[in-house]
């Protein structure tokens, strides 16, 4: 009898994690959209311009704060459910490396648009 009480409450424990995980993935991926929503934005309101490369890598770099922590503190908080041995700081980097490609991305897609129109006559 203890055993199959033991079994219950290691499947309910196991699917309260999982649950947990669960929530933590999704935040991350709402506070990923967000941030992407945001910087498309951006990238809409400025990839017709005359902007250098230079200014609008800066100014990427710089909007969107309060998405960026929102990401950074969602997919942070996602991988420390999802891997809970791994160390805190090694998250910070992950996440800070995802908002770097978001924005790299952002930049390169600025820069071929700016490229392309160059090359029409």
């Amino acid at each position: 009898m203890r055993l199959v009480i033991m079994a219950g409450l290691m499947l309910a424990a196991s699917a309260a994690m999982a649950d947990e995980i669960g929530d933590a993935h999704r935040m991350a991926l709402q506070g990923r959209d967000i941030y992407w929503t945001c910087l498309a934005q951006e990238y809409s309101q400025n990839s017709d311009k005359a902007m250098s490369g230079e200014d609008f890598t800066a100014r990427i770099a710089s909007v969107c704060p309060s998405e960026r922590q929102y990401f950074r503190a969602t997919l942070v908080d996602y991988l420390t459910v999802q891997f809970p041995n791994v160390d805190a700081a090694a998250h910070m980097t992950t996440a800070n490396n995802a908002i770097a490609l978001a924005q790299k991305d952002v930049v390169t897609a600025f820069l071929h648009h700016k490229q392309a129109a160059k090359a029409r006559p």
